[in-house]
């Protein structure tokens, strides 16, 4: 996989809090030195694992502490020990494990409290007596949200009622009950939402809440309240200014309802004009457009009821518009791209720091299709890039606030999926911004950036400056620095590293930064699949520029690292077997790797099944070849062209013919994928140069796969190497060894030797035959002009098969066959030469090298001049002699 989305929240983090002063701890302005002298008045602790030790740790700086936020229960926990009793505001996220007793406890300690927020996932062990604690503990409390609470009974409303006289903004967001009785009771309101709260009694709703006396806002987004509710409301209230109702399907289905005949009321639907209803709350309503945020926030003259109003409405609709992205519902395409990412975009421009966090969450979401599958809507993303969105992001990117620098980066990486964005990205300087966040010292900003380097990197374009900007270092440090903090970051260090070393130049700079060291430590110690199969991809990519540079060598020769590979084949995870395979594969083009892998066990593990022990039952290790027949291609491709890496050992072709690797190689052969067709096809070549296996893959039914693969595969390279598996069992060696294992074992197969290589012969004849044309062969014949020869190489020529590299015993096998009584393996083998001896072809000298060391030129001129011979086989003798004579004054130059 080159890119990856993400929507999911990462886990907790294991940071352990640093010096504090660090300025994601504490106010802009602290550093080291100043402690002494300076208390910190607001906190951030969502990025760092607090405990009771660390809070402790912590409390003489936090006498004077104002507003704390915080993630996670054991951070909860651990609050009461900061010793800062003059907490005016608390919000919480992660909030799922923080129980009862947890909250309780904060509350008492804090009476001072003015607002508290848990969300917006939900408290799900909260209940109402927690609540009532705050009620009891907490009377200077003006504003209280909680999400996703399962009941807030009648009971726990009216303590709030009774002892909070000050609590003028109330949210109960996703609960699954609310007593909607009560809630007529609270006087003091001015701001309510229920927004996602199910089971609401709207008849019930519309009849009592329009009397609360100060109630201004009203939010029943994504609820299911219908237009007759909402027409009570907006009627029958005398000072309800504004009513959200976003995304309410009852209310959005009747297409009769009119939001425009309640004078002096603004309803925000999300068939309505949002930018132009806020406007409307304006003595200037005209030519604000989508600018009416920024002009509010900028307005010299302040309204403060007007105020009030804007900032709980950017609240709101942040909230809204981000659980809105999270649940995508069908039929917003319209919505999104007239409306909702210009909401988006203008709420980052907000003061309120977690109204620009949600919007920027908001922005990374909306545009998500499908997580697992790396998908967005390019519409969409294409929408916040022209209204300036790159910009805005890149800006919140650079803020002092780690959690504004997070969401940020969360947001450019999944944009940059779409390639115009990663271009509009890296011109605005992103790739600088986002390597300088990857080595953040907080964690949560360092993931994001990281996941943002990891979807630029997939664009050609941009490996270069990623690199250049510093992004290969910072990349391979996360590594270290959090290897054991976070499955998350190291996923995506690990993943951008594999594009990286897709490229050449790139390549050198990851392993000139300690990547291989890294990579290798992350495939054999990290346990999530996710890191595991980044890591195995990169060390691949490493491995794949093995003609350029020493990073093949580098990879095999690292501690550790082909036992790891070795072992990620056995993995439950198919593209961690993908990736390893395909690492092992590159690497077993240098031959000390190759011998290498063959020792740590790597034919076993990609051929034959080996029990292991699990607790209280016998299980077994299938292996990787054997597992594949229902495994995607990639998985097909990469199993066996390891297999075909490792068997140009003859060594280790004979282990893995006798592990059991012949049958899966037959059944891979027969895959309907052209990839796949090259990489079986290359592996029993090579397996067929023993007699041995050449026998087992007649006995295994290998004849007829490798017929229909010589005959009707699509890529050329397959046909060309099954038809040469194919002579390789038929030029008379095969018939020797059986005749030999048919007098000494009895249980040997019964197989039709002669009626097998008639049909491989037929096909073998074919399929030279179709890389002929009668006419330029006749030409060719009747006179030895280059042109002529030229004419003939050009139609024969299979442009791949200058990739392979024979050893010395197989160039020499086919200069034996020339010699062979067969014409058809005569015509084969003349053809095979020709196609390792085509200038340019990456190993052409080398083979020309091989075959002079060998004395083939006369063979070749005694095959040239056969009377019987057919002509074919004469035409390409007289190619092969001619590159043979180009290659030797090619050494000589």
């Amino acid at each position: 996989m080159n890119r990856r989305v993400r929507r999911k929240v990462a886990k907790k983090s294991k940071e352990k809090l640093g010096v504090p002063g660090n300025a994601g701890i504490g106010d802009a302005d602290l550093c080291p030195d100043s402690l002494s002298s300076c208390l910190w008045t607001s906190l951030d602790l969502r990025a760092h694992k607090c405990d009771p030790a660390m809070a402790i740790s912590l409390a003489s700086w936090c006498v004077n502490l104002q507003k704390l936020r915080f993630r996670g229960a054991e951070c909860a926990d651990a609050i009461i020990h900061l010793q800062a009793r003059n907490l005016r505001e608390i919000s919480g996220d992660y909030c799922r494990k923080i129980t009862d007793a947890t909250l309780s406890m904060i509350v008492a300690r804090h009476e001072a409290l003015e607002t508290l927020q848990l969300g917006p996932d939900f408290c799900e062990r909260i209940s109402s007596d927690a609540i009532k604690a705050t009620a009891f503990c907490c009377p200077k409390l003006k504003k209280l949200r909680l999400s996703g609470l399962r009941d807030v009974s009648a009971e726990v409303i009216n303590a709030l009622a009774k002892h909070c006289q000050n609590l003028v903004d109330i949210g109960f967001l996703d609960c699954l009950k609310v007593d909607e009785v009560a809630l007529g009771n609270v006087v003091s309101v001015l701001f309510l939402s229920v927004a996602g709260t199910s089971n609401m009694k709207w008849g019930v709703v519309s009849h009592l809440w329009h009397k609360l006396p100060k109630l201004i806002g009203l939010d029943v987004s994504r609820t299911d309240i219908g237009p007759s509710a909402v027409s009570r409301l907006l009627s029958l209230s005398p000072s309800l200014k504004v009513l959200c109702a976003m995304n309410c399907p009852v209310l959005e289905e009747d297409n009769t309802f009119s939001a425009n005949k309640y004078e002096g009321k603004l309803l925000l639907a999300l068939f309505t004009d949002i930018f132009k209803g806020l406007a409307s709350l304006f003595a200037e309503t005209t030519k604000m457009g989508k600018n009416i945020l920024l002009h509010w926030r900028n307005a010299k003259t302040k309204d403060k009821n007007l105020d009030e109003i804007m900032t709980w409405l950017e609240w709101i609709l942040s909230h809204t518009l981000l659980r809105t992205a999270e649940s995508n519902p069908r039929g917003l395409d319209a919505f999104w791209l007239k409306q909702g990412a210009a909401i988006l975009l203008s709420l980052m421009q907000s003061s309120q720091e977690e109204v620009q966090e949600r919007a920027a969450t908001g922005l990374a979401t909306f545009v998500v299709i499908d997580d697992e599958n790396t998908s967005i809507d390019c519409g969409r993303a294409e929408a916040v890039m022209r209204d300036g969105g790159i910009r805005l992001l890149l800006n919140l990117a650079k803020s002092w606030r780690e959690g504004l620098q997070s969401e940020a980066a969360k947001a450019i990486a999944n944009l940059s999926v779409n390639a115009n964005v990663a271009k509009a990205v890296a011109e605005e300087g992103g790739i600088q911004i986002l390597a300088g966040l990857a080595s953040s010292m907080n964690r949560l900003v360092a993931e994001e950036a990281a996941g943002g380097l990891w979807n630029l990197s997939v664009g050609e374009e941009h490996k270069g400056a990623i690199a250049e900007a510093g992004g290969v270092k910072a990349l391979v440090d996360l590594i270290f620095k959090w290897f054991s903090g976070g499955d998350g970051v190291l996923e995506r260090a690990a993943g951008a590293l594999a594009n990286l070393a897709a490229d050449d130049k790139c390549s050198m700079e990851v392993a000139l930064a300690g990547g291989v060291h890294a990579l290798v430590m992350l495939a054999r110690n990290c346990k999530f699949e996710g890191v595991q199969e980044q890591a195995a991809r990169a060390l691949a990519n490493l491995a794949a520029h093995g003609d350029s540079n020493t990073n093949n060598a580098a990879v095999g020769q690292e501690a550790g690292a082909l036992e790891a590979l070795v072992q990620l084949t056995r993995s439950l995870h198919e593209g961690v077997r993908q990736e390893a395979a395909g690492a092992l594969w590159n690497l077993s083009f240098d031959d000390r790797n190759r011998e290498a892998i063959a020792a740590a066990g790597g034919v076993e593990a990609l051929t034959s099944c080996r029990p292991y022990y699990g607790v209280g039952s016998k299980q077994y290790h299938v292996a990787l070849a054997q597992s594949c027949a229902n495994a995607s291609p990639g998985l097909q491709e990469r199993a066996a062209g390891a297999l075909w890496g490792l068997s140009v050992s003859e060594a280790n072709s004979i282990a893995i013919g006798r592990e059991g690797g012949v049958a899966p190689l037959i059944a891979l052969a027969r895959s309907e994928t052209e990839d796949v067709h090259e990489t079986a096809a290359g592996a029993l070549w090579n397996l067929a140069f023993n007699p041995g296996n050449a026998l087992r893959i007649v006995e295994e039914g290998g004849v007829r796969a490798l017929v229909d693969l010589c005959s009707s595969s699509v890529s050329k390279m397959a046909r060309f190497m099954a038809a040469l598996a194919l002579t390789y069992m038929f030029d008379g060696r095969m018939d020797e060894f059986a005749l030999i294992v048919n007098l000494t074992e009895s249980t040997s197969k019964s197989v039709n030797l002669d009626g097998a290589r008639r049909m491989a012969l037929k096909h073998i004849e074919a399929f030279v035959l179709t890389f002929s044309d009668p006419q330029a062969f006749a030409t060719a014949a009747a006179s030895s002009a280059p042109a002529a020869l030229a004419q003939v190489t050009e139609r024969a020529r299979i442009q791949e098969a200058g990739h392979l590299r024979c050893s010395g015993a197989e160039i020499g096998r086919f200069v034996a066959m020339l010699r062979n009584p067969s014409s058809v393996l005569k015509a084969c083998a003349a053809f095979a030469l020709l196609q390792f001896t085509i200038p340019g072809g990456r190993h052409a000298l080398h083979h020309a090298s091989l075959m002079q060391s060998a004395g083939a030129a006369r063979v070749l001129r005694a095959a040239a001049a056969a009377a019987t011979a057919p002509l074919e086989a004469k035409i390409f003798a007289r190619i092969v002699l001619r590159n043979l004579e180009h290659h030797h004054i090619e050494s000589l130059i």
